[in-house]
Order: C-alpha cells, then sequence, then structure tokens
C-alpha cells in the first residue's frame, strides 16, 4: 500500500487528485495540509481525508507527495518533502521564477527524488496516437502549428499576481509548451507575445496570444486567453492543428464528450474520453513504488516555465525574446 500526502489544496486539480486516489486499492491518503486552516478543514469534511497542522509530520508519515498549492509556494513545499526523501508529484506550473524552478530540480535530484510534473495532457490517447504519426512520418515534414488552451476565470488567488505568478499565459502556456516539445522533440527557441486584460476586472492577464520559434524550425501560434464564459458547459479545451507537407492533423484533447441541453437544469457536459488525472496518478504511483523516471519530468516543467517567463519579457519589451536552452 502506498503512502500518499498532499500538501496544499489551493488548486482545484487536488481534489481530482484526491478522488482518484480514494478508487483504488492500492495506495492510502495519509492526509492533507494546507497553511489555510479554514481551507484545510473544508476540503478534509468534503473529501473524508485527515487534516494535518503540521507538514512535516504529514512528509514524515508518506512514501509519495503532492503539492496542490498555490503556485508561489511550490518551492517550499516540494523541498520539504525531496529533502526527506518523498517521491513528489508538483502541480503545473513548477514555480513562478526561475530561481525558484531551477532549486526545485537541483533539489530533487541531490536528494534522489523523482519529480513528477501535473502536465495530464499527454497521457490522452489522441496526444498518444499523434506522436506515432508524427514519428512514423506520415505527416511528412512539420511545417508549423496553431494551437489553443482556452478555459474560464477562475479567480481566486490564480488572478494574485503573486501567488499565482501571473494570469492566463502563466496558467495555460505551460500545457501546450509541454505537449509540443514531446511531440515534436524539440525546444522553444523564441517567443513574441502580446496580452492583456481585456474580459475580466482583475490584476492579470486574461487573454493573449504568443508565437513560438521551435528548435526543429516551426513557428507556433498559441491562444491561452481565460475566454469562456462561467455558463460554458466544460472548462475549455486544448487543440493543436500540425500542419506537414503530407497532411495536416487536427488534435481536439477534451472533446470526447456529448453536451446535453435540458430545459430543466440547462447544459451539462457528459465526458466519455480518457480519464487523464487517473492516468497521471497511476504514473505516480508507479513512479513512487519503483522509483522510476517519470513519464512528465521536473526538467519538462522548468523548460516550460522557461518559455512562460520569456513570454513575459517579450511582451515588457515589446519584441522578440530569446529562449535560453541551458535554463
Amino acid at each position: 500500500m502506498v503512502r500518499i500526502g498532499v500538501l496544499g489544496i489551493a488548486h482545484m486539480h487536488g481534489y481530482s487528485y484526491i478522488r482518484k486516489l480514494k478508487k483504488r486499492n492500492d495506495a492510502e491518503i495519509v492526509g492533507l495540509f494546507d497553511h489555510d486552516a479554514s481551507r484545510s478543514t473544508n476540503a478534509c469534511e468534503e473529501l473524508s481525508i485527515k487534516p494535518f497542522e503540521d507538514p512535516a509530520s504529514l512528509v514524515d508519515a508518506c512514501d509519495g507527495i503532492i503539492v496542490a498549492s498555490e503556485n508561489s509556494m511550490h518551492r517550499k513545499y516540494v523541498e520539504l518533502a525531496a529533502v526527506n526523501g518523498k517521491q513528489v508529484l508538483c502541480e503545473k506550473p513548477i514555480a513562478t521564477n526561475l530561481e525558484d524552478a531551477q532549486a526545485i530540480v537541483r533539489t530533487c535530484r541531490q536528494n534522489g527524488v523523482k519529480l513528477q510534473m501535473a502536465f495530464p495532457v499527454r497521457y490522452s490517447a489522441s496526444v498518444r496516437k499523434a506522436k506515432k504519426i508524427i514519428d512514423d512520418g506520415l505527416l511528412g515534414k512539420v511545417m508549423c502549428l496553431t494551437c489553443t488552451n482556452h478555459g474560464k476565470m477562475p479567480g481566486g488567488w490564480f488572478v494574485d499576481p503573486v501567488l499565482g505568478g501571473g494570469g492566463a499565459v502563466m496558467d495555460h502556456t505551460v500545457h501546450v509548451v509541454d505537449v509540443v516539445r514531446w511531440l515534436l522533440n524539440c525546444e522553444f527557441t523564441e517567443v513574441f507575445a502580446v496580452f492583456d486584460t481585456l474580459i475580466h476586472d482583475i490584476p492579470v492577464e486574461d487573454c493573449g496570444l504568443e508565437m513560438f520559434r521551435l528548435s526543429t524550425g516551426q513557428f507556433m501560434t498559441l491562444d491561452c486567453s481565460w475566454s469562456r464564459p462561467r455558463s460554458h458547459p466544460y472548462w475549455g479545451d486544448v487543440t493543436l492543428r500540425i500542419v506537414g507537407t503530407l497532411g495536416t492533423l487536427f488534435i481536439d484533447v477534451f472533446n470526447s464528450k456529448i453536451e446535453v441541453y435540458s430545459n430543466q437544469t440547462g447544459t451539462r457536459w457528459e465526458n466519455f474520453g480518457d480519464d487523464l488525472d487517473s492516468l497521471m496518478i497511476e504514473e505516480f504511483l508507479e513512479v513512487t513504488c519503483q522509483g522510476r523516471e517519470p513519464f512528465t519530468s521536473g526538467i519538462d516543467g522548468l523548460k516550460s516555465l522557461t518559455a512562460v517567463l520569456a513570454a513575459y519579457e517579450s511582451h515588457r519589451i515589446g519584441g522578440i525574446v530569446t529562449i535560453d536552452p541551458d535554463s
């Protein structure tokens, strides 16, 4: 039985991860710590798990730790787990600045800890199929990519510039950067980005458009906006249109769904596709038990954050920014 603890429950994905773990017979949820006592109490009551008042005590009782705190607190919690030799699954983005991200990766490496990043999109069957199509040369030479990651504005600490580290650009860029790096076996080398606060009255950007150049020669655009209204029946999308010399491939990762319209209950979304969180949690349990390298590593988290920070710098200076591949 693998013993798992959760440090921070600020991110809504933490609720999903705990629910997936509770359905398994090979894992035990030891408990939860959150620095916000009210948030901890509410989550523990809703999820029927044990609250801890001391994060170190929770870490001591576990084999693996899931970090689902505010983005700015990832380093504190990952390092606490790492110095105690516990394997870690960290919510994305890995951190809000390069110094913290590099420290997270370094501390895990120095303590022999496997750091897995919460990049569930890679676990999609359609994304894995796309990888095989590209690797088999069926698209010919890939020429360009047009991508989106839209969603609803999450509110709360997500729109706090310090706790979240930014807005829609920080929240939604990392997923697509990670999956494209994997699909094309490439790095991101340049970016030109523009963004603004156009829809909501919040102190961070809610709309963004980024153009990247890849180490394999292609250009890629990404709309990473929080542009879905609250009434939208599901969260958003991750789409990639990949154009090659022999064909075009379109991936709509979360489109395995049925939209149900009712006069009584409104519109809802019934999903019949991959349960990406379950697949990712299964991977984490295997990493924790076997000590093998995770599918989505801390280096992947670092590379994705580097691209995001370059996008913010591009917007600041109003020009193209070179992305350091060795960051």
